[in-house]
């Protein structure tokens, strides 16, 4: 199914990007950024290039050995300018087309662009004379290395009357704040991204069954991503079935699944680069057991709640305390835990069952970008996208009661926080035990 006309960003988004990281920009003044590079597989191969999330943000640029300089000068205005690799019809030929440096001003609207071979000669020219670079270290490790040489040449011709920039100021920052609230545009492909995830949970629940491989079910997610438009996963599934589900990132993948097991399913699409994440918990079979159900149900109430509780205004924190008392108490209730709720939420003694936060940020990376505040007690704002995501890990130990060794449970939805509240992203998967098990009734 072609979806690419859903997929595409407006070039005038990029171009408004950068326009608000001039407006945060002193003048005298530059921020630079650096593409990914191509990385090798093997000997005779590379992996599929994928950009750089940053690099991607500013510029909608797809190709590997870019630069983008944003420079901001009293005599010259605001400058967008960007290095990358020149036409080459040969080279082409072999590895596919290059966008070039005599289109790349109008496709990407920029106003220069240079080879990528001249910038250890066009670079000190251009930084010539500005007070501050905004740089972040360690995001490339050959953006490092152009910048320190870069700068290091320039001081050792200040006599000459080169002025290397005297201040650095990392970027993350700004550029961090920026991609945590997210556009009309962006919504719309994570919304996609949400949906695409969903159909692939269903398809697996479906093709579930005993004596099948956790890797086969992972093919038929990505024959769905694929189906839809999405072309990869935003992050290695799992596909964790019985004791598997209690390691929390598991991805091997290569285990028979029983008859009786759980499996638990952590994965998502990734739709024109904006990530879903999804996690789905189901029996093989097609049947909760009566152990299952209860642990599941704990989970399910305990997702229910902070998903009415991540809006507008409130925190993360604020859920996540919710959660472990539905847990601890579920746990107490079972005979896992033993003694007052409160007292065993504040000794922490669920950490043994449930060790992960309840949620993070998620945009161009799964793990998206943003400050959480101390404790995650940061106030959820309209155009924040969260996910939440419960646990119940039970350990295969002696002093667990028996039928509730080793069940893992997790349930994750991807919320858009809105001016009244949220919005679940990815609503279309079933996760009442009474849906999951009438889906499951009709395989394929």
């Amino acid at each position: 199914m072609d979806l690419s006309y859903m997929a595409e960003m407006p070039i005038e988004e990029f171009q408004q990007r950068r326009a608000k990281v001039f407006a945060q920009l002193p003048t005298n003044s530059g921020l630079i950024v650096f593409s990914n590079l191509e990385r090798q597989r093997t000997a005779s191969s590379n992996y599929p290039f994928r950009q750089d999330n940053y690099f991607w943000y500013l510029t909608g640029f797809n190709e590997p050995d870019a630069i983008l300089l944003l420079k901001k000068t009293e005599q010259q205005g605001e400058q967008a300018i960007l290095f990358l690799r020149p036409s080459d019809p040969l080279m082409e030929t072999w590895n596919g087309r290059r966008l070039g440096i005599e289109k790349a001003p109008a496709t990407l609207h920029l106003d220069q662009a240079i080879a990528i071979d001249e910038v250890r000669q066009q670079l000190p020219q251009l930084l010539n004379g500005l007070g501050t670079l905004y740089y972040a270290e360690e995001v490339q490790q050959w953006g490092d290395e152009i910048v320190h040489q870069t700068l290091s040449l320039m001081r050792t011709q200040q006599r000459q009357g080169v002025k290397a920039p005297t201040t650095l100021v990392c970027w993350r920052e700004l550029l961090d704040e920026m991609r945590l609230f997210k556009s009309e545009n962006e919504i719309r492909l994570m919304q996609q991204a949400g949906q695409i995830s969903a159909l692939a949970h269903i398809r697996a629940m479906k093709q579930a069954r005993p004596q099948r491989f956790e890797y086969e079910l992972a093919s038929e997610m990505l024959h769905e991503f694929n189906r839809f438009g999405a072309r990869w996963e935003s992050y290695p599934s799992i596909i964790a079935s019985g004791e598997n589900a209690c390691i929390l990132h598991y991805t091997e993948n290569d285990r028979l699944m029983q008859d009786g097991d759980l499996v638990l399913i952590d994965a998502g699409c990734e739709f024109a680069m904006y990530a879903g994440d999804i996690t789905r918990t189901f029996p093989v079979n097609g049947k909760f057991s009566p152990a299952q159900r209860e642990i599941y149900q704990i989970v399910l109430e305990a997702e229910k709640r902070a998903i009415e509780l991540l809006v507008n205004g409130n925190s993360i924190k604020q859920a996540n305390d919710e959660v472990l008392k539905i847990k601890v108490a579920g746990l107490v209730r079972l005979g896992i835990l033993s003694g007052d709720v409160d007292t065993l939420i504040a000794e922490k003694a669920y950490t043994r069952f449930y060790m992960h936060s309840l949620g993070h940020w998620l945009g161009l990376d799964v793990h998206d970008v943003g400050a959480y505040g101390q404790d995650r007690t940061r106030e959820l704002q309209p155009g924040m996208v969260v996910t939440v995501e419960p646990g119940l890990y039970i350990p295969n130990a002696e002093d667990i009661p028996a039928a509730y060794r080793g069940i893992g449970v997790r349930i994750e939805d991807d919320l858009l926080i809105t001016e009244y509240g949220n919005k679940v992203l990815t609503a279309a998967v079933p996760k009442e035990i009474d849906e999951i098990e009438a889906l499951m009734a009709q395989k394929d």
